[in-house]
């Protein structure tokens, strides 16, 4: 039997700084398909309907994390996200929360970046170089498994309320990053990436509203992660 297509609304925000004086909303009427994707959607109502509206997209799959935005009031992936799993007949697509918007659906990730720098994202090691590889055991291995499945799409940083109210804060994506490194027994910078989340703006302006594991579309435990910041924090390292 065929598949019931269904008629969705979406209310999508634009905002053109060079033209508009503030953001407003605009509808479009799509015929869908309950399993369609509303990345899917967007890119037929960009291709069919309206060719100005703007918004970032490239794998599809959950993978680059460039289609973080605001889908019915929560920050999700578009190309994760299905038209059955929104209620209702209206869709309302906006930006991330706590972000400058350039246009439309697209943010201005250069202060996200400037705080996943902040926290030195790679790996250091002053120990000689193995002749193949950096060994690492399994039981090793798990204490950074969860955190390395970020994908930096900005989601949990836009839902966490300590963000919107101090755009300062790290945020919960560097945060994490952080805590990617410092657990990870092939790394030597603990204490200067510990020293770093340690500030005025950093790790204890976390309160543990859980925003952001609710946000985070690889289902990351990123409140977990955070405590074993902080007690590496006040630990002077990770155990």
């Amino acid at each position: 039997m065929a598949e019931q297509k269904v008629v969705k609304t979406f209310r999508i925000m634009r905002y053109n700084p060079d033209t508009d004086t503030q953001p407003s909303f605009k509808d479009y009427q799509l015929e869908c398909s309950p399993m369609e994707r509303v990345l899917t959607a967007l890119n037929r109502i960009k291709w069919e309907q309206d060719g100005s509206v703007s918004y970032r997209r490239s794998c599809g799959h959950a993978v680059c994390g460039s289609c973080g935005m605001t889908i019915q009031g929560a920050s999700r992936l578009a190309c994760k996200t299905l038209v059955k799993d929104i209620d209702g007949d209206v869709i309302i697509v906006e930006p991330l929360k706590g972000f400058p918007v350039v246009k439309d659906l697209v943010v201005d990730m250069e202060h996200f970046f400037h705080k996943y720098r902040a926290i030195i994202p790679f790996f250091h090691s002053e120990s000689p170089k193995p002749v193949k590889e950096r060994l690492q055991s399994p039981e090793e291995q798990v204490h950074i498994d969860d955190p390395a499945k970020c994908i930096l799409c900005g989601c949990c940083t836009s839902s966490c309320p300590s963000y919107w109210k101090n755009d300062d804060y790290l945020g919960p994506a560097a945060l994490l990053k952080a805590w990617r490194f410092v657990a990870d027994s092939r790394d030597e910078s603990a204490a200067e990436r510990l020293s770093a989340v340690n500030g005025e703006n950093g790790l204890w302006r976390c309160h543990l509203i859980f925003n952001c594991m609710e946000a985070c579309p690889k289902e990351i435990d990123i409140p977990a992660a955070l405590s074993k910041l902080k007690r590496a924090v006040i630990w002077g390292g990770p155990r």
